[in-house]
Parts: C-alpha cells; structure tokens; sequence
C-alpha cells in the first residue's frame, strides 16, 4: 500500500512538473506529414496531420479535427502508424471512447514523440524510445508473445525504460508514470507491468538484485526522493 501511495504522487506531480515545463517552452517545434485516416468500413482520407505547442490537427479538403492535448487521454503510436484516443464516446451502439487511426507518409522523428508523450501526460504506449539517453544498465533480452517475439536490448534509464529492437519494430519507452509495477521472477525474467499493457522479457544475461531494486526505487520514489528501506518485499 505504501508503494502504490507513494507512486500515486509521484505520477500525480511529475505529470504537473511536465506539464509546466511544456507550458514554458514557447518555442516548442512544430512538426507535421501528410497522414491517411482510416475509417472503420470506409475509405481513407488523405490529409495532413500537424502537432504543435497547443495539441493535434488532422486537416482534410472536407474534414478537419483538433485535440488539445487535456483532450487526449491516450495513444499509441510506432514509426508510421497513430492511434489518438479521446474522451468523447463513440456512437451510442458502440462501446468505448472514439479512437482515431493514422498511418503517417513519414516516420515521426523520436524527439517529436518524446515532446508529444510529456504534452500529454497521462499513460500512454511510445514506440519510439530518444535515442543518445545514457543508461544506468543494458540487458539484452527477448520480448516473449504468444505468436514469435523480437529480440532487443532493454536499457534502464533515469526517466524510464526502453526496450529498443534493430529495426525499429517493437520497440518501446515507458517512463516511469506510464508503469504501475514491475515484477522479476528470477534472475533471466522481466515482467513490465505498465498501464497500457503488460509485457514480458526473457533476459539473456541475468539481472542482479541490485540492479531491480535500483529500478523498483526509481519507479515508486520518482520526483519525491523517496526510497524503500531494505527488506521490503517488491516482487
């Protein structure tokens, strides 16, 4: 129970220290690409999607959608493909929030996605870790699916965790608000628990106890230097 109070808070202020960083960043870059919009049962529309200091735009010859980013409650997003989730709900016979698909003509560049992960702020499934961030460790590992895999390396940063595969496929970042808890069975296994999903890591070289619970304080004592006395139980 301890934890989870301490990660509330932690989530709760990071979120706001994020949110007023951004707030101050006036000059924040403007990036847009031509985008299509898929519509469940009809055809795409071709148009163009632009993020910018204030939130997301999808512009079409006949359509045109604005988020802000408070309107935002999730997405996901790889290279060439995002999925925006709002808050307004979809029609009445059809359960859930309204999602809206893009496939992008052009790869979004990883500080746009980092940028565009921090307006938002709330939980949300990155597949394009910033590269040149320095690691407190590095495991490779193989990300385990019920259909194959991908191999990769995980690399534990002060902000979070990235898993990060050769071609690009696969890969993640979560920070540390985008995870509710972390579980390491044995020394060749890695359970994240995030709020988006759960994703499970084979580990090719072992991680020490030092090293997980050197994880397990950054996620719960985030933004608040708080630290778990020794002997607690975090698995």
């Amino acid at each position: 129970m301890r934890h989870q109070t301490c990660f509330w808070i932690a989530s709760v202020l990071s979120a706001a220290f994020t949110g007023a960083a951004f707030a101050q960043t006036s000059g924040a870059a403007e990036w847009k690409t031509s985008a299509r919009w898929h519509r469940s049962l009809k055809k795409a529309v071709q148009g163009t999607l632009v993020i910018d200091q204030d939130g997301v735009e999808f512009s079409s010859a006949k359509f045109t959608q604005r988020w802000v980013f408070v309107e935002i409650h999730s997405f996901d997003l790889s290279a060439q493909e995002l999925t925006l989730t709002g808050y307004q709900n979809r029609h009445w016979h059809e359960p859930g929030e309204q999602r809206f698909q893009f496939t992008l003509s052009e790869p979004m560049p990883p500080e746009i996605a980092a940028q565009f992960t921090g307006r938002v702020g709330k939980p949300v499934r990155n597949g394009i870790p910033l590269p040149g961030v320095a690691a407190m460790a590095e495991i490779p590992a193989h990300h385990r699916m019920w259909s194959g895999g991908s191999n990769g390396t995980l690399r534990l940063k002060d902000g979070g965790i990235d898993y990060v595969t050769e071609n690009g496929r696969d890969s993640r970042t979560w920070r540390w608000a985008d995870i509710q808890t972390l579980a390491n069975p044995n020394p060749y296994e890695l359970r994240v628990m995030a709020y988006r999903e759960i994703v499970e890591f084979d580990l090719k070289q072992p991680m020490s106890r030092d090293l997980f619970e050197l994880m397990w304080d950054h996620l719960y004592a985030a933004g608040l230097n708080l630290f778990t006395s020794g002997g607690d139980e975090h698995r």
